[in-house]
């Protein structure tokens, strides 16, 4: 399956909150999230960041082995920590409220997350991986939020979820839209994107 999975999952993830998707598939996909406005906010407020020389290019490998490898992760990346700009505290807002809906519905124990921006130039992408670092499990639900105005099929940069059964999904990343998974075990990956790429990720976490 290679499709854009959106409109199909949204029906079923979108007007209930209930994330039923997310039960039943392991992820899902809610368009609107943000709204257009909220999506420009943020984008000016990376922007700022980038200014101030707040992202960094990101690298993989653990502890005392990490390097920069662009030929498997060819994105740069911001931490959000205090002191946030007014959109980032409205976002937080926002996540909140998912994450006391997932606790109620999912008994998932979470209590705090991880967000960051991430920006990908053209020709950038990020190889097959999952998100849990080896031998640490906090990490129960990864999300993304998707800060790209008329992304169109052509520009790439589709996150790519791989299923058990050796088939996938591709969601692309269009403004607004928010995608969340459980993490544990998931594997996915960022295809080549052909323009710049922006987004908000992070992982809901559970205790030590």
């Amino acid at each position: 399956m290679g499709a854009d999975a959106g409109e199909e999952l949204q029906t079923r993830a979108g007007a209930a909150e209930r994330h039923d998707a997310l039960w039943a598939d392991g992820f899902a996909v809610r368009d609107g999230f943000a709204c257009e406005a909220r999506v420009l906010q943020l984008l000016g407020c990376a922007g700022a960041r980038m200014q101030r020389g707040e992202f960094v290019g990101s690298r993989i490998g653990g502890r005392g082995r990490a390097q920069r490898r662009e030929d498997v992760r060819g994105d740069a990346t911001c931490w959000l920590e205090e002191p946030l700009l007014p959109a980032e505290r409205g976002l937080l807002d926002d996540l909140e409220r998912l994450r006391l809906q997932l606790n109620q519905q999912g008994l998932l124990g979470l209590f705090d997350l991880e967000l960051h921006y991430a920006r990908y130039p053209a020709g950038a992408g990020y190889a097959r991986h999952v998100d849990q670092p080896q031998g640490r499990g906090q990490r129960q639900v990864s999300f993304i939020l998707y800060l790209n105005s008329q992304w169109q099929p052509g520009h790439g940069g589709e996150l790519r979820l791989f299923d058990s059964d050796g088939t996938h999904r591709d969601i692309a990343p269009i403004a607004g839209r928010l995608v969340y998974f459980l993490t544990p075990g998931r594997e996915h990956a960022v295809l080549c994107t052909q323009r710049e790429r922006h987004s908000v990720c992070g992982w809901f976490r559970c205790r030590d």
